[in-house]
């Protein structure tokens, strides 16, 4: 099976060479436990390969992705301003609406249906993150949320795009963790205290990928200034 860089080393080697091509690999992890910056090294670095990438934003800005990237020594504006890149702004759409009534919003405002986020897909595009899918998710019913993920799925390898669905491990569990049954792969980010050394770590874990032989073990790996680091496995070195 092919396989696209994740754009960093140490996970590209836990998964026989890095994300399956035009498949759908989930994240999912608490707030601050580095989802986005996973999103983040896979666009970098296939944009440096060379590969059209799209990123479709529901929590942050086009400038903020840029400046989030820039701290972590990958820079994409050049990406972005050559059109190589592109980065849908639903964040402000959302504020738009948002703004738009007095006291709050109209739910029926922000009513997307999943599997319509694909219209949104540029043509042409290889590499795409929908970060943070979660927004969407909690506004469908349970009975319909596994049937537009396996749509969403469909479509999107249909366009012909390796993709990560980024969400936020509380609508994750809200919805019954659903979204792991559709996609082909996921991953996901654990914080918490690590009794021996009396200290918070992230933690890393893959529980799916499919067509690729992947140990049960958690990995520790920290987020630096340039980049993330994974720990080997047995307690090694950090690698990036």
């Amino acid at each position: 099976m092919d396989r696209v860089s994740t754009g960093i080393e140490e996970l590209d080697r836990k998964l026989s060479g890095g994300y399956p091509v035009n498949k759908v690999t989930l994240i999912t992890g608490i707030a601050g436990s580095g989802k986005t910056i996973f999103g983040i090294h896979f666009i970098y670095k296939n944009c440096l390969e060379g590969r059209k990438c799209m990123v479709i934003a529901t929590e942050e800005t086009p400038e903020d992705v840029l400046y989030q990237a820039s701290l972590l020594g990958r820079d994409l504006t050049p990406y972005y301003e050559s059109g190589q890149l592109i980065i849908e702004n639903i964040f402000e759409n959302r504020s738009e609406m948002i703004g738009q009534t007095r006291y709050g919003f109209k739910p029926e405002s922000l009513d997307i249906e999943i599997p319509n986020l694909v219209e949104l897909i540029h043509e042409g595009t290889e590499c795409l993150v929908i970060d943070n899918i979660g927004t969407f998710a909690l506004r469908v019913s349970i009975k319909r949320l596994r049937d537009q993920f396996d749509a969403l799925n469909y479509l999107v390898r249909k366009k012909g795009c390796t993709a990560l669905l980024i969400m936020d491990e509380s609508a994750h569990n809200i919805t019954h963790q659903l979204a792991e049954y559709s996609v082909y792969g996921s991953i996901r980010l654990l914080v918490r205290e690590n009794c021996y050394l009396g200290k918070m770590e992230r933690y890393l874990s893959i529980p799916k990928m499919r067509s690729t032989p992947v140990s049960p073990e958690m990995s520790v790996f920290e987020i630096t200034s340039e980049g993330i680091k994974i720990r080997e496995s047995g307690g090694g070195n950090l690698v990036e």
